[in-house]
């Protein structure tokens, strides 16, 4: 039993050691902190993340809004925000780029 939780201990040491290594800001991150960030500016609830985009400069997300909430659900109006963050995840800029219906198709 004491050479198994030396082992674990041992392997727990190594996992910490090799995540400090890792960048810590990757596209889970991003996607997180800007929904986060729009929800808290806009003040409307996040759907979901639609895409996340590395740039040189940091990260571009595309957060899906719910912008007014309808009956039945399918006629809610929803958009997406495309959300610019810097490589620490603070939010440097957003725009709607699109605004429709639950129930519609993409074209």
């Amino acid at each position: 039993m004491a050479e198994e939780r030396r082992t674990h201990a041992g392997s727990s040491k190594t996992a910490t050691a090799s995540r400090a290594r890792r960048p810590a800001r990757g596209p889970e991150h991003a996607a997180r902190a800007a929904s986060k960030s729009l929800e808290g500016l806009i003040g409307h609830p996040t759907e979901g993340v639609s895409a996340v985009r590395r740039e040189d400069d940091g990260w571009c997300v595309v957060v899906d809004v719910l912008e007014v909430p309808r009956i039945p659900d399918t006629t809610s109006l929803l958009a997406s925000y495309e959300v610019q963050l810097d490589r620490d995840g603070e939010l440097l800029q957003y725009r709607r780029v699109r605004r429709y219906r639950r129930g519609a198709a993409d074209e």
